[in-house]
């Protein structure tokens, strides 16, 4: 192979496997069905067998594989992103109590 060809194979395969990450563990993970789930005690908001809802998105997160996890007056709450955590451990009050909003519909909800 020609250093122009090698070059070609490489700038593809830096763009597939960005593409790969940011579809699996990245926003395109919403959109795919979630970046995942956790188990715990004082499950908030079950949608289905080991869902859980995030209560900032309103996304259905696998509990076992959730991003991230916060506790506010003995309830646990599971994140589809540490942006929403972050969110959430702002103003948990208005997250924990009010009901949840589905931002991904609106196009409201922005990682970063």
């Amino acid at each position: 192979m020609d250093t122009e060809s090698l070059k070609s194979l490489g700038t593809l395969v830096f763009w597939g496997l960005l593409f790969f990450l940011v579809m699996r563990y990245g926003c395109g993970a919403h959109i795919m069905g979630g970046h995942g789930h956790h188990g715990g005690h004082g499950k908030a908001d079950d949608t289905a067998e080991g869902q859980a809802k995030d209560p900032v998105c309103g996304m259905a997160v696998d509990r076992d594989k959730s991003t991230a996890t916060g506790v506010y007056r003995g309830t646990t709450f599971y994140f589809c992103s540490t942006s929403c955590h972050d969110k959430f451990e702002r103003e948990p009050a208005k997250y924990a109590a009010a009901p949840v909003r589905d931002e991904h519909q609106h196009g409201g909800h922005h990682h970063g």
